[in-house]
Formats: C-alpha cells, structure tokens, sequence
C-alpha cells in the first residue's frame, strides 16, 4: 500500500501542477475573478492533499493498517470530489456542481481523521 498512495500521491501532485498552470495561464483571460478564484480553491486543494497522500505513502510503510488505508482513499476521493467539482464549477459555471463539493470536503477531513487515527494507534 505504501507505493500506491505514494504514486498516486506523485501523479496528483504532477496534475496538480499542471491544471494550476493551466488556470494561470489559460483562464486568466476567459473566466472572471470570482470563478477564477473558486479554480484555484481547487488548485490548492488538490496540491495539499497530493502532498497528503505521499505522507500516506510514508504511514503505510510505518504503521501498516486500515486506518491508513482508509485514509489515502478518503484523500483520493476527496480530491476527486472537491477540487473536481470545484473545476467542473469553474469552466461551465453551473452552480449546482457546488453540491458535490462539500462530500469532497468531507472525504479530505475523514482522510485526517483517519490519518491521525492511525498514528494514535500505531
């Protein structure tokens, strides 16, 4: 478990990135201020739990358990969830996209839990 959330953790990581700079340079000049900054909420959301999820990868090597397991997928989904619907929101303006992403949040707050729950345990 330890290299998959470590490589998924990479590869949002590297996305992460790559969907900043597209929002930087590529929606600038097509979306307003207010979307463009829900597009960045999501930006750094993304980039946060990418880097949560290579502790993840760390935590699974350490302490081994389902805690931890748990926690990387929370994180997955949440990532998913919330920074997905926030891009989704952003690019077609519809408003009820927004519904999603407090589950998003949810799911990144449960990964924690989770995540400090396993190394209570450990």
């Amino acid at each position: 478990m330890d290299r998959v959330f470590f490589g998924l953790g990479a590869v949002l990581g590297g996305i992460g990135v790559a969907v900043g700079a597209f929002g930087a340079h590529g929606l600038r000049s097509r979306i307003g201020p207010e979307m463009l900054a829900v597009f960045e909420t999501g930006v750094r959301y993304h980039l946060v739990h990418a880097l949560a999820l290579l502790a993840v990868g760390w935590a699974a090597s350490r302490w081994p358990s389902p805690a931890v397991a748990a926690a990387g997928w929370f994180f997955v989904a949440g990532v998913f969830l919330f920074s997905g619907s926030l891009y989704a929101l952003a690019l077609t303006g519809v408003r009820a996209l927004g519904l999603v992403t407090p589950v998003g949040g949810g799911a990144l707050i449960a990964g924690w839990i989770a995540l400090v729950w396993a190394a209570w345990r450990a």
